[in-house]
């Protein structure tokens, strides 16, 4: 209920209003039934643009820390996240991570939308970054449609670090689905999941715009920031919301 209040009576129409976003490709969004809409993440506001522009309910793996905040904004921080269907995703790999794609495929078992940032983290520079492979274990082990889904010009609304948005058009973009039932009995195969995973990270880069880089957006921004890189392939992308 606080989900669609905010998104039809309140919240929604204010940044439609505000932002004037475009939106091209509604069509390729399945009317019923499962289907994984697999973006790319500009911004803490990627998670706020996509859901508005589908009529249907979006439900997102959120960065874990986010439900588990301390103090008055923490913990109202952590009750929005539950409040605006979106679910903890443990980042740091093994049982933990693979229990968040447990509830993602429990989403899809109900026949809803889930949103993914295949790429883990928000794009530290606006290019496109290595996905990470649990979004092509969900589609598989799954056996639901990837949406792909490109975000334009919401790292000019909100850069990273930045709280208080620019007012600025912003863009949508859903392309036509990709089917991977022919890897169907395949799911566990790592190669085919890094082809998979690889084949949806096309599709973001030619819908975008993006230049592709093949590293992932997690590694470069510990680099970045003068830290000894830490990579896991398996978790599914969930946002990182509003860290750096």
């Amino acid at each position: 209920m606080f989900y669609w209040i905010m998104k039809r009576i309140f919240l929604g129409p204010i940044l439609k209003l505000l932002f004037r976003p475009w939106v091209k490709g509604l069509d390729n969004l399945p009317v019923e039934g499962p289907a994984i809409l697999a973006s790319n993440h500009l911004s803490f506001s990627d998670s706020i643009f996509l859901p508005l522009m589908v009529s249907r309910p979006v439900i997102f793996l959120a960065k874990a820390e986010y439900f588990t905040g301390t103090g008055l904004k923490g913990r109202l921080t952590a009750l929005f996240f539950r409040l605006s269907n979106q679910l903890p995703m443990d980042r740091s790999g093994g049982a933990a991570s693979e229990q968040s794609l447990k509830a993602g495929m429990d989403v899809l078992a109900r026949g809803g939308l889930l949103g993914i940032y295949p790429e883990g983290t928000r794009s530290p520079d606006g290019r496109l970054y290595r996905g990470k492979a649990g979004v092509a274990k969900l589609a598989l082990k799954a056996g639901v449609p990837v949406i792909p889904v490109a975000m334009i010009g919401t790292d000019k609304v909100q850069p990273i670090g930045k709280r208080v948005p620019n007012i600025r058009r912003i863009g949508v973009i859903f392309g036509p689905a990709l089917d991977f039932s022919r890897c169907r009995g395949m799911e566990d195969d790592r190669v085919i999941q890094r082809s998979v995973t690889d084949e949806i990270m096309y599709e973001l880069m030619r819908l975008s715009g993006q230049e592709y880089v093949d590293e992932y957006a997690a590694v470069v921004k510990q680099q970045l920031a003068g830290k000894a890189p830490e990579t896991n392939d398996g978790s599914a992308g969930g946002s990182d919301g509003n860290a750096a």
